[in-house]
Parts: structure tokens; sequence; C-alpha cells
């Protein structure tokens, strides 16, 4: 793609043409809360539709239900809340997600097979539906393409902002968007990661395709972040792609690569803003490896170094401690020799050979105190490469997750839950 050929605008979500959406306040985790919690995106046209999701064996009854939607079809709407995560609830959970998508196709006219749905929050809590089903038929009327702002708050559960990327690029003197809302803060890790992302585009695209960039988009993108090495039972990445910006794209046809690099421009961008934005952190880390044997091994050392809870708590520290990062190579279940690993820390030689290296420690300690830097890693042993991105701990996130008692009384108060 040339440097020109695509531009960052706003609009979110309905940043593409002929998408409309709603999103307003349920209470869903206090009653008396005004914060917006409840939203719904929708396709004016019929679209091609693509998704991935958890690979969690525990998985949300809105995730059993849109997989079973998306098998069936494509689909045009997606209704989303934040505050319950409809997981680990049973037949009944199930029941409440098909009803959900049922009551939005009633005021849609569409089919229930046609619309998603997407939940986040406390695992193993009934929805509270007494207060979510009155409002779907509001949610459903007043859509407009000026609210993609609203679906990425309603969404949100610790993350501290919204999160939203949209950007345009031009085929055959037409314009197309693509734009996205997402959610993720915690419980984030590879395979999905803990994270709602929803992406709209107006190209016209066939599903085979669509499949296909986006199970690989994902793959580089949301798959290659790690801030608590936790894996959600609600991940998901729905695309819908809808034609109305007239562009019908293909591989080998005008403008096909320009459309692919944009679409994991948003996908990359998503991923970064989550763990950016990871619950209590203060550094920002890209841990690349080279030189493995196999593509398998360069992952597993990759996430072995990402996920290691004396690796991330140095860094929070302002620790180059790179005798952490080599232990946890070792340990990843990659073949390595110790004699062959080279560490450089923020762009300064740590270790080679498997042994410290003359860098002055003052120089270490002074790159890792910025909010962002890298950890490069060659094994010395392939070619093969891989690239993950993750975060510090710190004694402030285990404060903030130490207790959802609070959600759990007032589920009790309203009857779900003894």
């Amino acid at each position: 793609m040339s440097e020109n050929s695509m531009k960052v605008i706003g609009g979110g979500v309905t940043a593409a043409k002929g998408f409309v959406a709603n999103a307003l306040s349920c209470g869903i985790k206090k009653p008396e809360a005004t914060r917006l919690d409840l939203a719904l995106v929708y396709s004016e046209l019929p679209t091609t539709s693509s998704g991935t999701f958890t690979t969690n064996r525990v998985r949300a009854a809105c995730v059993r239900v849109s997989q079973n939607h998306l098998r069936r079809g494509n689909i045009r709407a997606i209704i989303a809340n934040s505050g319950n995560a409809n997981a680990c609830t049973g037949a009944a959970g199930v029941a409440v997600a098909r009803k959900e998508c049922s009551i939005v196709a009633e005021c849609l006219g569409v089919k229930a097979s046609e619309v998603a749905v997407c939940s986040t929050g406390v695992i193993g809590l009934p929805m509270p539906m007494m207060r979510i089903e009155p409002r779907i038929p509001e949610l459903c009327t007043n859509l407009s393409a000026g609210k993609g702002h609203d679906v990425a708050s309603a969404i949100i559960t610790s993350d501290t902002r919204e999160k939203e990327e949209a950007v345009e690029i031009t085929v055959g003197g037409k314009p197309i968007r693509i734009g996205s809302c997402c959610k993720g803060a915690g419980m984030i890790s590879p395979c999905m990661a803990t994270m709602i992302c929803l992406i709209c585009t107006d190209a016209a695209v066939a599903r085979e395709h669509l499949d296909t960039i986006v199970h690989n988009g994902v793959e580089h993108s949301f798959n290659r972040i790690t801030i608590d090495g936790d894996m959600s039972t609600n991940d998901t990445v729905l695309v819908m792609a809808n034609g109305a910006s007239g562009v019908e794209l293909a591989p080998g046809k005008p403008g096909w690569e320009d459309f692919v690099a944009a679409l994991n421009h948003v996908m990359m961008a998503q991923a970064k803003h989550i763990v950016q934005d990871g619950e209590r952190v203060t550094k920002f880390v890209t841990v690349r490896v080279k030189g493995a044997p196999t593509a398998t091994e360069a992952k597993k050392v990759a996430e072995g170094v990402a996920k290691s809870s004396l690796v991330k708590s140095s860094w929070n520290g302002g620790d180059p401690n790179w005798g952490r990062i080599i232990h946890a190579v070792g340990y990843s279940g990659s073949r390595v020799r110790e004699e062959k690993v080279d560490i450089d820390i923020a762009g300064l030689p740590a270790c080679r050979g498997g042994m410290q290296t003359d860098t002055p420690s003052d120089d270490l300690r002074e790159r890792v105190q910025a909010r962002e830097f890298e950890i490069d890693i060659n094994l010395n042993m392939g070619a093969e490469e891989y690239v993950i991105y993750t975060t510090d701990l710190s004694p402030e996130y285990v404060d903030f997750n130490r207790s959802e008692y609070a959600y759990w009384n007032q589920a009790k108060q309203d009857g779900l839950t003894r």
C-alpha cells in the first residue's frame, strides 16, 4: 500500500456506509447506573460476514449462539452488552442469548439467525433480563450512523477509554471504509485474548475471501497480545461487509491488497490499544524472537517471556533483568541452546551467548524506564520469527482484581442468585 493510499478517519464502527447503531443504559450491573451498557450495530444492506471466537473449552452462551448463527449464514445485526458475560449460565443462558437475537430480529425485520450477540462482564451470573428485554425495542429505533462512539462506550468494562479505529482507502475513484470498535483490558492472552471487536466495511467481499483475510488478520494481531496470561470465555471478533461502497473486491482484483492491508491495520491498531490500556499497566513491551528452528518454537519462546510473572514484575520495577528473560526462554518448551541465546533490551545488548555483556547496567535501567520498549531475543538456531505485545504486572493490577463481590451482591438483590 502506498503511503498516502490509506487515511485514518473518525466514525468508529459506523464509519462505513450503510451501518447504523444505537446504545442505551439498562443498569445491567447496577440498576441505578446511567452509563451505556447495551448496544446495537446494524447493516441496512445484506452482508457477508466472518468471525473468530475464543478457543477456551468453557464458552459463554453468546459465543455459542453467535457461532451457530455464523455457521448458518451471514449476520446483519450485533447486539452487545457490558456488565454481564452470560457465561457459565447453562441452558438458561443460551435461551437468553437466543431471545435477545429473536427480539432484535423481530424489531428489524430480519431472521434471528442474522443477529449475533456479544456479552462481556462478570462470569457465572444470570443476565438481568428484566432490565434488558423491555429496552431492546427502543434500542432498535433511532438508529444512526453517528452513534458509533456510543457503541464503543457501551461495551467497555475495566477499560479506561473507548477503543475505535477507522480507515478509508480509494479504489477506482470510490472510497471504501473500514470501521471498528473493541474492548479489552484484563484477562488478556493469545488465542483470541479476552475481547470483543466489531468491524464493519462497505466493501463487497465474498464470504470465502473474507474468512481467509479475517482469520489471518486475527492470527497476526489479536492472537499476538497478552496482559495477564488469562483467556476469556467470551472472546469474539465479528466482521460484516455490506458492499454499500459499490466496489467488489477479490484476490487479484485492483484494490484487493490495499483492502487487506487496511483491514490488518485496523486489527493491529485495536490489538495494541488493548495492550496499552491493560488493567493498571505501566509498560507496553514488544517481544521479538528470531533465529528459532520452527515458527511454533519461536511462538513458545515469545509467549513464555511475555507471560512470565517474574519478567513482567521486573519491567514494572524498571529492572532490566535479562536473567529472568533467559530463564523463561529455557522453560518455554522450545529447543534452545543456552550458549547461543542473545538478548537485547530496548536496543542495547544485555546478553550474548547466554552470558552478560559489558553494557553498563545503568544504561539498561534508563532504557526500561520508558513507557514503551522492545525485547529482542535471538536463539541463533534457525530462521523463524515471532512477535508478541505484552505489558508489565503491577501491584495495582492485583488489587484491582481481588474481588467482584459487589456484582454478586447485586445479583442476589435481583433474585438471580442465592
